[in-house]
């Protein structure tokens, strides 16, 4: 209860417990978000906080327990109730019509379909009045496939906010925005919190939450562990808490960097006459990690995929090891020793229907793990236990259907593959996208003990924290364009961020 009584709680959960047959995903959770509150609810990966909101989205029906929303019992299994109790969602990948405007964007679901006549005179002065008073300017007649991804963030808190919502879930908001872009959403919450509206801020970013929320639930293993109020806690103490130990932090040494393992002189890629990469520059070299920055979609994937093998350059040079490769194939790439680490595990990189030891051999098999076409099972099983006991994969064992893991034991999973090759140089695209705090400090040491091992790692990552971490060069893409890397001691969170939305010019970059 808040110090000014019950009659300030908007959201009580009473001992929600859910259960996927002998998995315990919500076990009797019992919290409550008062009025004007920002409430961060923290966990590693499957601790229950997304099992726990499905439930409260109806989505999903709890075992036992009920959820009350201002007072009132919120029906099980009904999205539709609780969008009518004032319940809006934002979600980490956003639910728009690239194709329609914002204002129509806004509008979808509002209206019943067979409405002789739409209120859209209505709905604009709605929507001005919304983007002027929480500071979330957009043109109402904008399509949103034009859109930079900070602003499509805008227009999905602006759906809620035209629902009338009171209760705001926002589901890794910073993920995918530039500095700048964050530090907006954060005027935005402000503003939002200032109106009276209660806010669930779901995060891994220890300090975003200690930034922007007054209280912390922190859940591990489907039950709540700890509450703590912000202001008298620490990120230390809450990345214990939420993994039930001391985490290592990443610590990068000094290191002189080798020969180059991968080169790219003038390259550019097209599709059609569309442009994706543009004249790029890079080389990555034994012994150091080359980072790059850039809000998603502005080349970094066809970057990736040149590094792995799965692209030729339309125009310029590609070298490996030393040598010029004029027809890249993935499996030459694998055998001169790049391994990757893919942007969307569950759709590049791995098969979830199959087996972890099927898994773990895809990219070695015909070379190492068969004879005259046959498999050799034994060889498989034992490496892949190796894996699972050296990367600590909460498994039930090789034989274990890999879609069942969760996602931080997939990426270990993938990791533990890719190392496994004793590879000279890894490509890793997003390697800590939605991992808890111990999964992310885990994926980051292996990496730097690679680099202590002379590897040479090309680390893309929206996540500006990470590449400050972890890498000796930061260079920064935008509209298939890449700047010349820096020492990254050099660089700020500011700095990277202007070149992130752009803005090179003004700091000196030639465009």
């Amino acid at each position: 209860m808040s110090p000014n009584g019950s009659r300030n709680t908007v959201l009580r959960l009473n001992e929600i417990t859910k259960c996927f047959g002998t998995l315990r995903a919500n076990d009797c959770i019992s919290l409550e978000v008062q009025r004007g509150e920002v409430l961060a609810l923290l966990g590693e990966n499957g601790a229950g906080k997304t099992t726990l909101m499905n439930i409260l989205f109806g989505h999903y029906v709890a075992d036992s327990g009920s959820a009350e929303v201002f007072g009132k019992i919120l029906p099980p299994g009904s999205p539709r109730s609780a969008l009518a109790s004032a319940i809006g969602m934002v979600h980490q990948h956003f639910n728009l019509a690239d194709n329609l405007s914002v204002i129509e964007n806004v509008m979808i679901g509002t209206e019943p379909l067979l409405a002789v006549r739409s209120k859209h005179a209505e709905a604009r002065r709605r929507l001005a009045e919304l983007t002027e008073r929480f500071g979330l300017l957009l043109n109402a007649d904008a399509i949103v496939g034009t859109l930079s991804v900070g602003e499509r963030q805008r227009v999905e808190i602006l759906k809620t906010l035209y629902r009338k919502a009171q209760i705001l879930i926002l589901d890794e908001p910073t993920a995918v925005l530039t500095p700048q872009e964050t530090e907006s959403l954060f005027t935005t919450l402000g503003r939002l919190n200032q109106e009276g509206l209660s806010i669930v801020f779901i995060s891994h970013k220890l300090d975003e939450v200690m930034r922007v929320s007054d209280r912390v639930v922190v859940l591990r293993a489907g039950q709540v562990v700890a509450e703590r109020e912000t202001g008298s806690t620490t990120r230390n103490e809450l990345a214990e808490l939420m993994v039930g130990r001391e985490v290592p932090q990443p610590l990068r040494k000094p290191q002189k960097a080798g020969d180059s393992v991968f080169e790219l002189r003038e390259v550019s890629v097209r599709e059609g006459s569309k442009p994706l990469l543009d004249g790029i520059n890079l080389i990555v070299r034994e012994s150091e990690i080359l980072g790059i920055a850039g809000v998603s979609g502005n080349g970094q994937k066809v970057l990736a995929d040149l590094g792995s093998g799965l692209l030729c350059p339309n125009d310029g040079k590609l070298r490996l090891f030393g040598a010029d490769v004029t027809t890249p194939r993935p499996r030459n790439f694998v055998r001169a020793g790049v391994a990757r680490i893919p942007e969307d595990r569950h759709a590049s990189g791995i098969m979830t229907d199959m087996a972890i030891w099927e898994n773990m051999i895809s990219e070695r098999y015909r070379d190492e793990f068969s004879t005259w076409g046959l498999i050799r099972r034994g060889k498989a099983i034992n490496e892949t236990k190796k894996i699972i006991h050296d990367f600590d994969v909460h498994c039930e064992g090789p034989m274990a259907l890999t879609g069942q893991l969760s996602g931080g034991n997939i990426q270990k999973l993938i990791l533990g593959r890719a190392l496994a090759l004793q590879p000279k140089l890894i490509v890793a695209i997003q390697p800590t996208r939605g991992l808890d705090v111990g999964a992310v400090a885990y994926v980051h040491n292996q990496l730097l003990e690679a680099r202590r091992q002379g590897v040479g790692v090309l680390l893309i990552s929206e996540d500006l924290d990470e590449l400050l971490a972890l890498c000796d060069r930061i260079g920064v893409m935008y509209q298939g364009k890449l700047t010349p890397t820096k020492i990254t001691e050099s660089l700020s969170i500011q700095g990277i961020g202007m070149l992130m939305a752009g803005q090179w010019q003004e700091i000196g970059y030639a465009v």
